[in-house]
């Protein structure tokens, strides 16, 4: 009965678990067992019935089948979480490809690189590189924001142009709402970091031309043709942005590269409406070049800012910004880019207007290179020591116009203090004892290094004004004592002619 039952449990197991888990169910020579077999398999009386062994080796295989469900839902929670890792890092891939576009991130960079070389050039001889990140990551989220709104606005037109039908709105991966939150979001963000991290002049600029870009030259590219130059202002913003956030301040100085950005656009924006002129008329945009069927008016606004860039090297370095290098740098920069425009004027062909287009593109980084290689620092303030050297070189000038007088003992005040002395200098109460002054004391060497190189101009005026006096009163007691002499001569005089008559 014990063989059948195992060979019965035996059988059970083989067809519920295989051949793997047989080695539970088989019997051991041995005296003592473990398992599920060690009660069916003891020889000691047992109180149970016949089935109990079978009940026991049964057991075995609901307890297998048990272990055998968790591990499948193990394995179907371990491919769900996989599955969901997937799908989070496929949408975060595409928000932020359709992120990457909508905020024109190669022309945001473009905008953050302009701004970053204002903010080195407002900050003299040291660069506060923590501030520079910070203001150029505000610059950055605040062009992305200006962007996104640009898209916003023109999504209808840009489905109707090959160039721009496949951006995310156009082509529905995102939708209008999700766009602008977005840039609101950004737009927020990057103006309350320029708040926090530079000045309010640099986060008004950055906001002023946000809506600028987004709600006044967006809408004038389907009105008029003058959104061109509208468009050049915006770009001429950013590098004053950055000045101001290094400077707290809008200088002349830093007007070069606001200037240079401004001129460097319009040969460069010419040059792209040239080129996509059927696109623009597409799109219902009213851009310069579809009024100039022959290119003619467009290449000669091109040629003239060309022109208009050659003097800023000079200029530059006429008011101290950069060394004379970048002058003649600059020149030959500005004469490359006005020779390719000049091309495009007397053969205006998509040829000469890609040339022109890909110049205007070498051009900037080049010359935002050259101002920050040529830069020229800040130069440090004289010191006061300096000043009181100089009027000890004065001294014996001023001296030898007390000469004249024979009553005036000549004194020689040595200012420079650092050289080793006898003993400790004497206050300058006892050089000029005026009343209001303390009365002489000898001070400390360490006191007199400090305090004496402060108050060195206005001690050895007072002590000039002190001698002038002291010579101004002898003269007028020489001058009543002759007045006396004179006096007296003549009284005598006049004595003894009264006693002659």
């Amino acid at each position: 009965m014990w063989r059948n039952s195992l060979s019965f449990s035996s059988k059970l197991a083989h067809s519920n678990l295989g051949s793997s888990l047989l080695v539970l169910f088989r019997t051991s020579p041995k005296p003592s067992y473990h398992g599920l077999l060690s009660r069916s398999n003891s020889t000691s009386r047992q109180p149970t019935s016949a089935a109990d062994p079978v009940k026991w080796s049964g057991a075995g295989p609901e307890i297998v089948n048990l272990g055998s469900a968790s591990a499948v839902d193990l394995s179907s929670l371990a491919a769900s979480s996989v599955l969901r890792a997937k799908d989070v890092a496929d949408s975060a891939k595409h928000y932020g490809r359709c992120y990457w576009e909508l905020s024109k991130a190669r022309l945001s960079m473009l905008v953050v690189a302009t701004s970053g070389t204002g903010f080195i050039l407002g900050s003299g001889s040291s660069v506060d590189y923590l501030g520079l990140c910070c203001t150029c990551a505000g610059t950055m989220m605040v062009a992305a924001s200006a962007n996104s709104l640009n898209q916003v606005f023109e999504v209808n037109n840009d489905a109707k142009m090959k160039r721009t039908r496949h951006r995310p709105l156009p082509s529905g991966r995102l939708t209008v709402p999700h766009a602008i939150t977005w840039a609101s979001s950004v737009g927020v963000a990057g103006t309350a970091l320029l708040v926090c991290e530079a000045n309010m002049l640099a986060a008004g600029l950055a906001a002023s031309n946000l809506f600028l870009y987004a709600f006044v030259y967006t809408p004038l590219k389907q009105i008029h043709p003058v959104n061109t130059w509208v468009g050049a202002i915006v770009g001429a913003i950013p590098p004053l942005l950055g000045w101001a956030a290094a400077s707290g301040e809008i200088s002349l100085n830093g007007m070069v590269l606001p200037a240079a950005l401004y001129f460097w656009q319009l040969p460069h924006f010419m040059a792209l409406a040239y080129l996509c002129r059927k696109d623009y008329a597409d799109g219902g945009f009213r851009m310069f070049s579809l009024a100039d069927a022959s290119g003619q008016r467009t290449a000669s606004v091109a040629l003239r800012n060309c022109l208009y860039l050659l003097p800023l090297g000079y200029v530059a370095y006429d008011w101290g910004i950069t060394s004379g290098w970048f002058c003649v740098e600059s020149t030959l920069l500005a004469l490359a880019i006005s020779c390719t425009a000049a091309s495009f004027y007397l053969n205006r062909t998509a040829k000469t207007a890609r040339r022109m287009f890909h110049a205007s593109l070498l051009y900037l980084p080049v010359f935002m290179s050259g101002l920050l290689v040529h830069r020229q620092s800040d130069s440090e303030q004289s010191m006061p020591v300096e000043k009181s050297h100089k009027f000890v070189e004065l001294l014996p000038s001023l001296e030898s116009g007390l000469d004249d007088s024979e009553h005036i003992p000549q004194r020689k005040y040595k200012c420079d203090v650092v050289g080793a002395q006898a003993r400790p200098p004497v206050a300058y109460a006892s050089v000029a004892p005026f009343p209001f002054l303390p009365a002489p004391a000898y001070w400390n060497v360490s006191d007199v290094r400090e305090d004496v190189q402060v108050s060195n101009d206005s001690m050895i005026a007072a002590v000039i004004s002190h001698e002038s006096a002291d010579v101004n009163n002898n003269n007028n007691h020489n001058h009543s004592t002759n007045d006396n002499n004179e006096l007296m001569e003549s009284g005598g005089v006049a004595a003894g002619e009264g006693v002659v008559n």
